[in-house]
C-alpha cells in the first residue's frame, strides 16, 4: 500500500540527511527540493503551489542524470512515490499536475521503468478494485490520462479494464437522482471524452469492428440518455455530445463515419430512434424537448469530427453534405428557438461557420458552385439570424453574432474571389441596410468595422459623412463608446494600411497630415468638450490608438491649443501622457521649456480630471527601468501632499494608481543600479556621480513618501485625507517590501528586491515597521468610517511583523472587551475588527489555550470558545433584563467578532471548531434570534407559533415601549405622545435588528465554509443541524419586517442555500427545495391584517433559494417557483375579499417583483418575461387597490429587466439594452398579440358618436404605450410585421386624456419604420381641419402631438433643404396659420402647433414666420379677460417662439414692463433656461430691461417673482465663464439714488433673513453685483460694511449650503474687485481686505465642495488680477493652492494691520490640553448615535501646519512696525501663561515605554491631536517672538523659561 504524502516525505528527508556518500550540493538541493514540495502540499493558494512547484522543477532540474543515478535505489523509489502522491494531491489543479509530470519525466530518463512501475501500481489500486469508481478515482484517472506522459502509456495498457468500469458506473449514476446531476456523473462523462480522443486508435476496433464491443455499447447508451434528457445538468449533456462526437471521429477515411453522423442527427426526432455508430446499435428515447440534445449534437460534431465526415453524403440524398444540409438545419432551428440555451445556439452557429471556412475549399470541389451566390437562401438565413440577434437581451448573444457576422463576410469575400465575383452586391445592400440604423444601435458600429476592410476607409466616410458625429454620441454614451472607439480604431488602421499599400517609403510627418485632414478636427472636438464622457472616453479609448497608428498625429494636436482656454489644458496633459505612454518619448522633448510651465498649469487646477491627466503625464512611461529624473521627482513632492483631500473616489484611485506607477519606476530603476554595481569587476571604473545621485534621489523619494500618510492618519483629519494616505501608504508597502501576495497575478514585487531594501537600510532608510508606525494604524482601527478601518488592518495584517508586543496586546484586549459591550454598532464592529487582528497577531496564548489538547491552532480554538462564552453571557443578559442588555451586552459586537474569527483569518475552520463547540454555537444563534424575535413580537409564544405573519412596524413599536415600561416600572404618563423614537427604544430596537442581521450574514457564512472545507469522512454539520439553521433563517425572514435585518440575513441565506445545492448529497439539497416549498405554502395562504404589503422578508426567502440555484443546470426550482407564482397571481379574488389582510394574489405579485428586479437570476428570469408582462397588465384592472399597486410595481421592473435601464435625462443618451421593435418582438413573440390586442381595444373604446362622452380609460393602455415608446426608434422593419400596430396608435390620438395622447405620439415614432415617417406625416397633415371644420379638440391635439414626434425623429440631423413630401407636408401646416389665433380656442392645440412650426422652421418663409410672429406677439400684448387651463403653457412656447428671432426677442422684451405678472414671470423663466445668453444683442437689451425694473421688482410681494428675477439679472450681469478676464459692466448705470434703494432693499432682506434660502442667495448675488459696479463714493464704503457682515453670518458651517455658495460666488463678484490695486487708497478697505480673505479663508475649509472650488475662485481671480494678466483667461486654481495663497496675500498686503494676527489665530484650534485629557478619562457612551461636526472637512490640525510659517513671518516683522509689535506684546501677555502650562502638561503626558489604557484613549481622540497642534503652533510662535522682540515681555521670567 502506498504510503502517504507526509509519510514518504519524512523518509526521504531522513535519507537524505543520513546519506554521507551522496555529494555535498546534491544533498543541499534535495533538501531545498523537499522543502520547495513540502511548502505546495501546505498551501491551500492554487498560485502559491504552483509557484513552490515550479522552484521544485527547476531545483530538480540542477541535478544530472549522473547525480540522480548515484543515488540508491530505494531512496529513487522513494522520490517517484513521493512525486505521485505530490500529483494526486494537486489532481484537480492541471497546471501542478504537468509540472509534477515534468518532474518525473526527468527521472525517468535516470529510470523508466521505475517510474512506469510506480505508476501503474497507482493506477491499478484504481482500475483493479473491487468497488464502484468513485469521484476521486476518476479525477485521478483523468489526470493521468490528460496530464502524465507515463501515465498514459499506463492507461493504454490496461484501458479495457477502466472501459469496464466505466460502463459499470454510467448506469448506476444515471439511476440514482443524487448521482445523476452532479460532479460524479460529469467527470465520468469526461473521462469517457479523454478516452475517445487520446486512446482513439485503441477504441477505434471496439466500435467499428464487431469484436469486444460491448463496454463501448454500454457507454453509448448512457452518453446518449444523458444528451437525450435523463440528466439535468446542461453541462454534462453538452459533455456527452462531445464525447459521443470523438467515439464517431475515431472512425477510418471510409464512409462509416459520416454515415454514423447522419444517423446521429436523427436526435431531432420526437419519437424513438435507433442510433447506429459502425457495428454499435442504439435504441434512443427523447426525454426532453428543451433543445439541448439538439445543441450537444451539434456542437459535439462541429467541435471533434474531421472534414471526411463533415462533407459526407447522406445514403438516401448523395447531393446533400452533412456540414450543409445535415447540420444547418438544426443549428438555424435552434438560433430561432427562444431557448434558455440561446447563447450556447450561437456558439455552435460561430462553430459551423469556422467548420465551413475550414471545408470551403472541399465544398467547392464536392458542390461545384458557389456556395453564397447573392440573394440565396442560405445567405439570407445567416444575414437574418445575425440582424436579428444583434439586439439580444441574452448575455453574450450579441457579441457571438457579431463574430458571426465576420465570418460570414469572410467566407463571402472567399467565395466571390473563387468565382471571380468582382460586382460584390452584398457589401453596398449591407451598407445601405446599415447605414438606416439609428445611431443608438450598438450593433451598427461593429457591423461597418466587419465591412470597412471590403470596402476601403475612403469609399465608406463618402458614402457616411456622418459617421464622424455619431462616432462622438457614441463616445458620450457609456455603453456605446466601446463600439465607437472600435470602428475609430479601424477606420485609421486601415487609412494607413491604405496610404502604405505598395509602398514603404512615406514619412511619419506626412501620414500624420493625411490622418489630421480626417480626425484631428474631430478628436479636438471630443477632447476639449464640456461632456465629462466624451472627453473621458476620447482620451483614454481614441488617442492611445491614434498614437500606435499615427505617432506624428501629436504635433498636430498640440498645435491647436491653448493652456489658458477651457478645456485645452486637460487635453495638452491626456495628448502628452498618452503620447509618452505608446512613444516611451521625454515628457520635455516635444515643446521645449513651455512643457514645464504648462505641467506645473496642469497640477495646479481646479478640475481634477486635469490633475489626474497631468499626474498620468509625469508617472507613466512604458520601460518601468526608466527612473524618474529629479524634477519629477521635486514635482510629485510637490504635488502629493496638495491632492491628499480630494472628494473624488474615483480621483483617489487614479491617484493611488498614478503613484504606484512612480515608484515601480523608481524601485526598477535603483534595482538596476543595484545589479550593475554587483556584477562590476573590480577593474572597471565606478558608476557616474548622477546615476549614484539617482539612486540616492530614488531612495530618499520613497523614504519621503513613506512618512508622509502617518503625518495625516490621526484622528482628526478628514476621511478624504486618511483614505488617500492609506492608499499611498499601501502602493509604498505593496512596491517596496518584500511581500508577495498568492492572491495577486500582476503587481507583486521582484525577487531581487531585497538586495534593494538592504542598500537602503544601509543608509538608515525603510524602516517600514517601527513601533510609531504601528500605533498610528492602531489608531485608525478606531475610525468612524469602515473603509479606514478596514484599509488599515489589512495593512497591519499584510505587512508589518507577525506579533504585537506584549504591552499592546494586553491594552489592545482590554479596549477590544469594551468595545464589543458598545451598544453603538460602529463601535462595535470596531471592536470585532480589533479581535480578528488580536487572534493573528497575539503571540502568547491565555491560559484556557496552554492546557488545551489540539496543537496548531489552540490559540484560535481558545479564542472562539472566549467568545462564545461572551455571546452566551450577552445572551443570558438579555433573557433576563433586555434594556440591561441593549446598553451593555448588546450581541452583535460578539456575533461579529467570532464571525470575523472564525471565518476570516486564514485557519481552517475545523481547526477552531469542535463538534461541541458548533452545537453550543448553532444553539446560541437559535436562542438569541427566537429571543429577539419575541422581543419585536412583545410575546415569545406567539413568536415561536408556526404562524408566519410578521408583526407590522405598529406592533413592533408597540411591543418595544411595552418592554420599556416594564422596565422603567411606569414610562410615559398615559395619554402622553412622543413622535420622535426615545433613546431606549433606539437602543432595543437596533440590538435586535443588526443582531439579527449579523445571525443571519454569520450562520450562511459558517454553513459555507464548513460544508466547503468537509471531507467526506468529516463535516461539522449534520443533516439536522442544517435544518436547524434553515429554520433560523425562515424565522428571521418570515417573522421580521424590519428591512436590515432582512437584507442582512439574505445575504447570509443566499449562501447557505449554494452551499446545500451544490452538495453531492441529496438530502441535503432537498433542505432549499423542502424551505421552497413551505414558502410557497404561505404565500398561497391568506395572511393577517398589515399595514404593509409587500410581504415582508417572504419574497426574499424564495428570491435567495432560487439565486442560489446553480445556472449550468435546468433551474428546475425556479420554473416550479415561477409557474407557482403565476398560478396564485391570476387566481380571482373571493367575492368576499378584504382589503386590510394581505391576500395571497398580491404577495404572489410582490415575489414576482422581487424575482423580476434580482440580479442574480440575471437573464434566466426573460424566459418567462411574456407571461409576467401579460399578467401584470392584467392585473391592473383588479378591483383591488394592493393588487393594482402590486401590478404597476411588477411591471415597471420588467420593463427595466427586458430594456434597461432608463436614463435619468434626456441627454444621458439612450438606455444600454433598448431594442428595436422588431428584435423586442422577435425575442418576446407572445407579447406581440397581445398588446396589439390592447391597443386595438382601447382604439376601439374611442369609436362612436362624436358627441359621445368618452371617459372609460383601460388601466393598461398607458403602460403598454410607455413600453412601445421605450422601443429604439429609426430601425427598419424588412418584414413588415409590425405594421399592424400603426392604426390604433393613430386612433389614440383622440383620447380625452392628455397623457395617453403624448405617449401614443411617442409609441408611434418607435414603431414607426423610418422609411413611412413622410407616409405618415402626409395622411396626419391631410386631416388638419380647416377653421370652418367642426373637430374634436383632443384628436387634433392628439394629431399634433404625433405630427411633432414624427417630425423630430424624420428631421433629426438631416439639414438639406426639404424633399417633395416634406415640402407638402410644410405646405399644410402653414395653412393651418389659424390653430395659433383667437379662432382657435384651446391653449394646449395652439402650443403645440407652434412646436411643430419650431421643428419646420428653417424651412419656412420669412412671410410666413413674421404673420405668425405679430399674431403671437399681438396676443401676448392683450390683456387676458380670464383664467384659462393651458394658456400659460401656450404663452411659454410663444415667448420662446419669439425670442428665437432677435428682432422679436426685442420687441416683446422692450414692453416688459407693460405686460402682465405672469408674463413677466415667464419671460424671466426664459432667461434663466440660458437663452438669452448666447445672443449678444439680446442679451444687453434683457440686462437694461431687467436693471430697469429692478427695483419694482424688488417690491414686489411674490417671492417667486422676485426670486426668479434676482437669479435672471443674476444670470445676464455675471460672467458666463469664471475663466473669462471680461468683466461685465452696467449697460445704463442705474442712478445712484436707485441703485442706493435696490441694494439697501437687498440688503435689508439678507439682515433680516426674509424670504428663504433660495432667495436670500439670489439676493446676496444680485447685490453684490450692484456693489462691484457702484462708482466710488464715502456711500459705498457704509454699503460695503453692511456687506461684509453679511458675508461674515453666511461662511459659517450650519448655514444651508445654498447661501454659503452665495457667499463664495460673491466674494468672485465684489471681493476681489474691492482687493484690486486701484482700491488700495482708501484706508478704510484695509480692514475690509482682511474680513474678506478671512471669509475665503473659512470657504476654503467647508464642507461642500462646490462651495470651496468658488471659493478658491475668488482666489484665482485676484491671482490673476494681481499679476495683471488682463487679456488672458483666468486660470482655476486648486483648493489646496488657493489657500496659501491668500495667506500670502494678507501678509503681503496687511502684515501690520491691527486684525491680521486675530485673523491667523481664529484658524488655530484651541489649546487647553487639560481640559482634553479630563474628558479622554471618562470611558463609555452616552448616546447610541454620535453628534457629527457640522463641517467633518475642516481639519484644525492641517490649518495650523499652514498657518504656522507666517506666524513666524510677523514674529520676524515684529521691529518693523510699532502697530504690530504692540499685537504681538499684547497676545504674548493674553497668552504666554496658557501655552507654558500646556507645554507642562505635554511633559507629563508624555508616553511611557510601554502602552498604557490611556495612552490608547488619546491616540485614538481627535480633540487631543487637535488641541496638541494649536499649542505647539502658539508654543513655536511665542519662541520666535521672544527671540525676535526686544520688549519687556522678553524680560519676563515665564517667557524666559519657555523659551528654554
Amino acid at each position: 500500500m502506498m504510503l502517504g504524502f507526509e509519510e514518504l516525505l519524512r523518509s526521504l528527508q531522513d535519507c537524505v540527511i543520513s546519506e554521507n556518500e551522496a555529494a555535498e550540493n546534491v544533498s543541499r538541493t534535495l533538501r531545498q527540493f523537499l522543502q520547495k514540495l513540502s511548502e505546495s502540499s501546505r498551501s491551500g493558494v492554487k498560485r502559491c503551489k504552483e509557484r513552490c512547484l515550479e522552484e521544485a522543477v527547476q531545483l530538480l532540474r540542477q541535478l544530472s542524470e549522473a547525480q540522480l543515478s548515484g543515488l540508491e535505489n530505494d531512496h529513487l523509489t522513494l522520490l517517484v512515490r513521493l512525486l505521485i502522491s505530490t500529483q494526486l494531491q494537486m489532481v484537480g489543479i492541471s497546471t501542478a499536475c504537468r509540472k509534477v509530470d515534468q518532474m518525473l519525466q526527468h527521472l525517468a530518463k535516470v529510470d523508466h521503468q521505475l517510474v512506469f512501475r510506480e505508476t501503474r501500481e497507482c493506477f491499478h489500486s484504481v482500475v483493479h478494485s473491487d468497488q464502484i469508481l468513485c469521484f476521486e478515482d476518476l479525477q485521478r484517472a483523468c489526470m493521468f490520462l490528460e496530464d502524465s506522459t507515463v501515465g498514459r502509456e499506463v492507461w493504454r495498457e490496461s484501458y479495457m479494464s477502466m472501459l469496464n468500469k466505466v460502463s459499470e458506473l454510467l448506469p448506476v449514476a444515471l439511476q440514482q437522482e443524487s448521482l445523476r446531476d452532479g460532479p460524479l456523473c460529469y467527470i465520468t462523462v469526461k473521462v469517457c471524452l479523454q478516452i475517445f480522443q487520446l486512446l482513439s486508435s485503441d477504441v477505434a476496433p471496439l466500435v467499428w469492428d464487431e469484436e469486444q464491443r460491448a463496454p463501448v455499447q454500454k457507454i453509448l447508451q448512457t452518453l446518449m440518455a444523458i444528451i437525450l434528457g435523463q440528466c439535468c445538468n446542461r453541462d454534462t449533456r453538452l459533455l456527452a455530445g462531445t464525447a459521443v462526437a470523438m467515439l464517431i471521429n475515431t472512425a477510418s477515411e471510409n464512409g462509416a463515419g459520416g454515415a454514423a453522423a447522419w444517423s446521429l442527427l436523427q436526435v431531432s426526432h420526437l419519437e424513438p430512434w435507433l442510433l447506429a455508430v459502425g457495428v454499435l446499435r442504439v435504441q434512443c428515447d427523447p426525454a426532453e424537448k428543451d433543445g439541448v440534445a439538439r445543441l450537444a449534437v451539434c456542437r459535439g460534431l462541429l467541435t471533434c469530427c474531421r472534414p471526411h465526415i463533415l462533407l459526407s453524403s447522406h445514403e438516401d440524398a448523395p447531393e446533400n453534405r452533412l456540414l450543409l444540409h445535415g447540420l444547418f438545419p438544426l443549428v438555424f432551428t435552434l438560433c430561432e428557438e427562444k431557448l434558455d440555451c440561446h447563447y450556447f445556439a450561437f456558439e455552435v452557429l460561430n462553430l459551423w461557420l469556422k467548420k465551413v471556412k475550414e471545408c470551403l475549399a472541399d465544398l467547392w470541389k464536392v458542390t461545384c458552385v458557389r456556395l453564397l451566390p447573392d440573394n440565396c437562401t442560405l445567405l439570407q438565413q445567416l444575414i437574418h439570424l445575425i440582424w436579428t440577434n444583434a439586439e439580444s437581451p441574452v448575455d453574450g448573444v450579441s457579441e457571438t453574432a457579431r463574430s458571426a457576422f465576420f465570418l460570414l463576410l469572410d467566407l463571402y469575400e472567399m467565395d466571390c474571389k473563387q468565382f471571380c465575383d468582382t460586382k460584390r452586391a452584398l457589401y453596398l445592400t449591407l451598407l445601405e441596410r446599415i447605414m438606416k440604423l439609428p445611431w443608438e444601435a450598438k450593433a451598427k458600429y461593429h457591423r461597418l468595422c466587419a465591412l470597412l476592410p471590403y470596402l476601403g476607409t475612403d469609399k465608406l466616410l463618402d458614402q457616411c459623412p456622418e459617421i464622424s458625429s455619431h462616432l462622438l454620441k457614441c463616445l458620450s454614451t457609456n455603453h456605446l463608446a466601446p463600439c465607437g472607439s472600435e470602428l475609430y480604431k479601424s477606420l485609421i488602421q486601415q487609412q494607413r494600411r491604405e496610404l502604405c499599400d505598395g509602398s514603404s517609403s512615406h514619412a511619419e510627418l506626412d501620414l500624420a497630415s493625411h490622418w489630421a485632414r480626417r480626425w484631428q478636427s474631430v478628436l479636438h472636438e471630443a477632447l476639449t468638450s464640456e461632456v465629462p464622457l466624451l472627453q473621458n472616453n476620447s482620451a483614454t479609448q481614441l488617442l492611445p490608438c491614434t498614437f500606435q497608428v499615427f505617432p506624428s498625429a501629436v504635433d498636430h494636436m498640440l498645435a491647436s491649443l491653448d493652456p489658458y482656454t477651457p478645456g485645452h489644458l486637460h487635453a495638452w496633459a491626456c495628448i502628452l501622457s498618452s503620447y509618452r505612454a505608446v512613444t516611451g518619448d521625454s515628457l520635455w522633448a516635444l515643446q521645449g521649456s513651455s512643457t514645464l510651465e504648462t505641467l506645473q498649469l496642469a497640477l495646479g487646477s481646479a478640475d481634477d480630471k486635469v490633475r489626474l491627466a497631468a499626474l498620468n503625464l509625469l508617472c507613466c512611461c512604458p520601460k518601468t527601468k526608466d527612473t524618474p529624473t529629479p524634477q519629477e521627482m521635486a514635482i510629485m513632492r510637490t504635488f502629493i501632499p496638495q491632492n491628499l483631500n480630494c472628494d473624488s473616489s474615483p480621483f483617489r484611485q487614479h491617484f493611488q494608481a498614478g503613484v504606484k506607477k512612480f515608484l515601480i519606476r523608481i524601485r526598477d530603476g535603483c534595482l538596476a543600479y543595484v545589479r550593475g554595481q554587483k556584477g562590476k569587476k573590480k577593474g572597471e571604473s565606478s558608476h557616474s556621480e548622477r546615476t549614484q545621485d539617482l539612486l540616492d534621489q530614488g531612495i530618499g523619494f520613497v523614504e519621503w513618501l513613506s512618512q508622509l500618510p502617518y503625518t495625516y492618519l490621526a484622528p482628526g483629519h478628514s476621511y478624504q485625507r486618511k483614505k488617500t494616505a492609506l492608499l499611498l501608504l499601501s502602493a509604498v508597502l505593496e512596491t517596496c517590501t518584500d511581500t508577495w501576495s498568492p492572491d495577486r497575478k500582476k503587481g507583486q514585487p521582484p525577487a531581487n528586491i531585497s538586495s534593494l531594501i538592504s542598500c537602503a537600510r544601509q543608509r538608515g532608510q525603510w524602516d517600514f515597521f517601527c513601533r510609531t508606525k504601528q500605533l498610528v494604524l492602531l489608531s485608525c482601527l478606531e475610525d468612524a468610517t469602515n473603509e479606514i478601518r478596514e484599509l488599515a488592518a489589512g495593512l497591519l495584517l499584510r505587512f508589518f511583523p507577525p506579533s504585537f508586543l506584549d504591552d499592546l496586546t494586553e491594552v489592545l484586549h482590554t479596549r477590544t472587551k469594551q468595545l464589543l459591550c458598545s451598544p453603538r454598532v460602529q463601535e462595535a464592529q470596531m471592536g470585532a475588527l480589533m479581535m480578528k487582528i488580536l487572534l493573528q497577531k497575539s503571540k502568547h496564548q491565555c491560559e484556557g489555550c496552554r492546557l488545551n489538547s489540539r496543537e496548531s491552532n489552540s490559540k484560535a480554538f481558545c479564542m472562539v470558545k472566549v467568545l462564545v462564552k461572551e455571546l452566551e453571557e450577552h445572551y443570558l443578559t438579555a433573557k433576563a433584563d433586555m434594556m440591561l442588555a441593549a446598553r451593555e451586552k448588546p450581541i452583535h459586537g460578539a456575533l461579529s467578532a467570532l464571525q470575523r474569527c472564525l471565518l476570516e483569518t486564514p485557519n481552517s475552520v475545523y481547526d477552531t471548531l469542535d463538534p461541541s463547540l458548533n452545537m453550543e454555537v448553532l444553539g446560541l444563534l437559535e436562542n438569541i434570534s427566537l429571543l429577539l424575535l419575541g422581543v419585536l413580537y412583545g410575546d415569545p409564544e406567539a413568536c415561536a407559533s408556526e404562524k408566519d405573519a410578521p408583526p407590522s412596524f405598529c406592533d413592533m413599536g408597540n411591543a418595544i415601549s411595552s418592554l420599556i415600561a416594564q422596565t422603567s416600572a411606569g414610562g410615559q404618563a398615559e395619554g402622553e405622545e412622543c413622535v420622535l423614537l426615545s433613546e431606549e427604544h433606539s437602543l432595543v430596537l437596533t440590538c435586535c435588528w443588526v443582531s439579527l442581521k449579523e445571525i443571519g450574514i454569520f450562520l450562511g457564512s459558517l454553513v459555507e465554509k464548513i460544508l466547503t472545507q468537509s471531507k467526506p469522512s468529516k463535516c461539522l454539520l449534520t443533516k439536522q443541524d442544517l435544518i436547524k439553521a434553515a429554520e433560523i433563517f425562515k424565522n428571521i425572514l418570515l417573522k421580521c419586517r424590519h428591512w436590515g435585518a432582512v437584507e442582512g440575513c439574505c445575504i447570509g441565506f443566499t449562501k447557505f442555500c449554494a452551499s446545500l445545492l451544490s452538495s453531492s448529497d441529496p438530502e441535503l439539497r432537498d433542505i432549499p427545495a423542502q424551505m421552497l416549498k413551505k414558502g410557497l405554502q404561505v404565500v398561497q395562504c391568506l395572511r393577517s391584517t398589515s399595514v404593509t404589503r409587500r410581504a415582508a422578508g417572504l419574497p426574499m426567502l424564495i428570491l435567495c433559494i432560487l439565486s442560489a440555484e446553480e445556472a449550468s443546470k435546468a433551474r428546475p426550482l425556479l420554473a416550479h417557483s415561477m409557474q407557482t407564482l403565476l398560478e396564485t397571481a391570476r387566481t380571482p379574488l373571493n367575492d368576499d375579499w378584504d382589503q386590510t389582510l394581505d391576500l395571497p394574489q398580491v404577495c404572489a405579485v410582490h415575489t414576482l417583483q422581487a424575482l423580476v428586479r434580482s440580479t442574480a437570476l440575471g437573464a434566466a428570469i426573460l424566459q418567462f418575461a411574456s407571461d409576467v408582462a401579460i399578467l401584470s397588465l392584467t392585473l391592473l384592472s383588479s378591483p383591488c387597490w394592493a393588487m393594482r399597486n402590486a401590478a404597476l410595481q411588477l411591471y415597471s421592473s420588467l420593463c427595466t429587466r427586458m430594456l434597461g435601464q432608463r436614463s435619468t435625462s434626456e441627454e444621458a443618451g439612450p438606455t444600454q439594452h433598448a431594442m428595436s421593435p422588431a428584435a423586442f418582438f422577435f425575442h418576446y413573440p407572445a407579447l406581440q398579440p397581445f398588446l396589439l390586442g390592447e391597443l386595438r381595444g382601447s382604439a376601439q373604446d374611442l369609436e362612436g358618436p362624436p358627441n359621445e362622452a368618452k371617459l372609460h380609460l383601460k388601466p393598461s393602455l398607458y403602460p403598454v404605450l410607455t413600453l412601445l415608446a421605450q422601443l429604439q426608434p429609426g430601425v427598419q422593419d424588412s418584414e413588415e410585421t409590425l405594421s399592424d400596430f400603426l392604426p390604433p396608435l393613430l386612433q389614440l390620438s383622440a383620447s380625452p386624456i392628455y397623457s395617453v395622447r403624448m405617449m401614443a405620439s411617442k409609441a408611434l415614432v418607435a414603431m414607426t419604420p423610418p422609411s413611412e415617417y413622410m407616409n405618415i406625416l402626409i395622411n396626419l397633415t391631410s386631416q388638419l381641419p380647416s377653421p370652418q371644420q367642426q373637430c374634436s379638440h383632443n384628436r387634433l391635439h392628439g394629431q399634433l402631438l404625433q405630427i411633432k414626434a414624427i417630425l423630430e425623429r424624420a428631421l433629426c440631423g438631416n439639414s438639406s433643404t426639404p424633399s417633395d413630401n416634406l415640402f407638402e407636408v410644410l405646405s399644410r401646416i402653414i395653412a393651418s396659420l389659424w390653430m395659433v389665433t383667437e379662432a382657435q380656442r384651446c391653449p394646449l392645440v395652439r402650443a403645440v402647433y407652434l412646436d411643430v412650426v419650431d421643428a419646420l422652421r428653417r424651412f419656412c418663409c420669412e412671410t410666413y414666420l413674421s404673420d405668425l410672429s405679430s399674431t403671437l406677439l399681438r396676443h401676448l400684448q392683450t390683456p387676458q379677460q380670464s383664467l384659462q387651463v393651458g394658456m400659460s403653457s401656450f404663452h411659454e412656447k410663444a415667448i420662446h417662439f419669439l425670442c428665437a428671432d432677435q428682432q422679436w426677442a426685442c420687441k416683446i422684451w422692450e414692453n416688459f414692463s407693460s405686460a402682465s405678472p405672469d408674463l413677466r414671470l415667464t419671460l424671466v423663466a426664459w432667461v434663466l433656461d440660458g437663452q438669452s445668453l448666447r445672443q449678444t444683442g439680446l442679451k444687453e437689451v434683457v440686462q437694461r430691461v431687467l436693471q430697469a425694473n429692478l427695483r419694482e421688482a424688488l417690491l414686489s410681494r411674490s417671492v417667486e417673482y422676485c426670486r426668479s428675477y434676482l437669479a435672471a439679472l443674476v444670470a445676464v450681469m455675471a460672467r458666463g465663464d469664471t475663466a473669462s478676464s471680461q468683466r461685465v459692466v452696467l449697460l445704463a448705470p442705474l442712478e445712484e439714488p436707485v441703485l442706493l434703494e435696490c441694494l439697501d432693499l437687498l440688503l435689508r432682506d439678507l439682515e433680516d433673513q426674509r424670504g428663504g434660502p433660495e432667495f436670500l442667495s439670489q439676493a446676496f448675488s444680485a447685490a453684490s453685483l450692484l456693489l462691484s459696479h457702484w462708482p466710488q463714493s464715502s456711500l459705498k464704503i457704509s454699503m460695503i460694511q453692511r456687506w461684509c457682515g453679511i458675508l461674515e453670518c453666511l461662511w459659517a458651517p450650519d448655514v444651508p449650503e445654498v447661501l454659503r455658495i452665495a457667499c463664495a460666488e460673491a466674494l468672485c463678484v465684489a471681493g476681489a474687485p474691492l482687493m484690486s490695486h486701484t482700491m488700495k487708497e482708501y484706508s478704510t478697505l484695509v480692514p475690509i481686505m482682511i474680513r474678506l480673505i478671512n471669509t475665503g479663508l473659512y470657504l476654503l475649509q467647508d464642507q461642500s465642495q462646490e462651495v470651496r472650488i468658488k471659493a478658491a475662485c475668488f482666489a484665482s481671480v485676484l491671482h490673476h488680477a494681481r499679476r495683471g494678466q488682463s487679456q488672458r483667461n483666468v486660470y482655476l486654481m486648486q483648493v489646496n493652492q488657493a489657500l496659501p495663497f491668500l495667506l500670502d496675500v494678507l501678509l503681503e498686503e496687511c502684515w501690520d494691520a491691527p486684525g491680521t494676527l486675530e485673523v491667523l489665530m481664529c484658524h488655530l484650534p484651541q489649546s487647553d490640553l487639560r481640559s482634553v485629557l479630563r474628558h479622554a478619562s471618562v470611558e463609555g457612551c452616552s448616546s447610541l448615535y454620535e453628534q457629527d461636526e457640522a463641517n467633518v472637512f475642516a481639519e484644525p490640525s492641517v490649518m495650523s501646519v499652514h498657518v504656522l510659517p507666517y506666524l513666524l513671518q510677523m514674529a520676524e516683522k515684529y521691529s518693523q512696525s510699532s502697530s504690530l509689535a504692540r499685537s504681538l506684546n499684547s497676545w504674548a501677555q493674553d497668552n504666554a501663561a496658557q501655552v507654558v502650562d500646556g507645554l507642562a502638561v505635554c511633559k507629563e503626558v508624555q508616553p511611557a515605554e510601554s502602552l498604557t489604557p490611556l495612552w490608547l484613549a488619546l491616540l485614538v481622540d481627535p480633540r487631543f491631536h487637535s488641541t496638541l497642534c494649536g499649542l505647539l503652533t502658539r508654543a513655536a510662535f511665542l519662541l520666535r517672538l521672544l527671540k525676535t522682540s526686544n520688549s519687556a515681555v522678553a524680560g519676563e521670567l515665564p517667557l524666559r523659561q519657555s523659551a528654554q
